[in-house]
């Protein structure tokens, strides 16, 4: 699984980033730890006083990280960046977004990029918020992984409206568990918060093609440690009018992926 940290920016600068103009952006205090050949997913922060309206419009791959101080900048340097009148302007709005003190010695990186674009933008609403009742029908991405096979364990799903909205998303550490298990154990997960949430139409996309045909009843579940968690998702999926199982390629279940490295993610920083 490829693990994606993020980047917000505010609404012009997103959409500098999806037009071309903007390839580059100054980064001070990186608590990231940036580095070439990362890739980050870039958040759309439509209004930023509203996290609601924020969209995921795609993923940044690092080009080039240039660290250097505030005073060292050369004229080179601003290419593909935001343009400001001059420097004290410059300073002042990073000062204004940082909330910390930026002087000529401070440190910074500059980071190049090239962008890749969803094909339609993801809004997306804040962790813990309360959306409400489901709708009727919903999308639902499920993903799980093991960091071992079998090893610390996890799972991740997102819920969407038909309009490719994310209305939830959750993630769980499963302890030591297997890759298999991971992924029914995010389904599992996934279709009983639909069903609480009262959903009634349920489509199911996940990038584990076994999950996906025993779910369909074209493989037979062979190993008798998945049995009662497919038996168990079996019968939540009856409580719904139609649940239905697709088969997508690992990049387009990129936010559910993220959600199971956020969860293994944080049992790693707590050991």
């Amino acid at each position: 699984m490829e693990q994606y940290k993020q980047l917000k920016f505010e609404h012009q600068q997103a959409l500098d980033i999806r037009s071309g103009r903007k390839s580059a952006t100054f980064r001070f205090f990186d608590d990231k730890n940036i580095r070439v050949g990362d890739s980050l997913e870039i958040i759309d922060k439509v209004e930023s006083d509203n996290p609601a309206s924020w969209q995921k419009i795609g993923t940044i791959r690092v080009t080039e990280v240039l660290e250097k101080l505030v005073q060292d900048i050369y004229a080179g340097d601003w290419a593909g960046t935001e343009t400001y009148s001059n420097l004290e302007d410059f300073l002042q709005t990073m000062r204004d977004l940082y909330k910390q003190p930026i002087e000529l010695q401070t440190p910074l990186k500059i980071i190049r990029f090239t962008f890749e674009p969803y094909q339609k933008p993801l809004a997306f609403l804040n962790e813990g918020q309360d959306a409400g009742q489901l709708p009727d029908e919903v999308k639902l991405y499920a993903d799980g992984g093991s960091r071992g096979n079998p090893g610390p364990s996890a799972g991740g799903f997102i819920i969407l409206d038909m309009n490719d909205v994310v209305l939830r998303a959750s993630s769980k550490f499963l302890g030591i568990t297997t890759n298999n298990q991971a992924e029914y154990h995010a389904l599992k997960g996934g279709l009983e918060l639909c069903h609480k949430d009262h959903a009634k139409v349920v489509h199911v996309y996940m990038d584990s093609l076994l999950v996906v045909n025993q779910m369909k009843g074209i493989f037979k579940v062979s190993n008798r440690e998945l049995w009662p968690i497919h038996d168990a998702i079996k019968k939540n999926a009856e409580q719904f009018k139609s649940v239905q199982f697709t088969h997508v390629p690992r990049e387009l279940n990129r936010l559910a992926d993220a959600e199971v490295n956020k969860a293994l993610d944080a049992i790693k920083a707590e050991n």
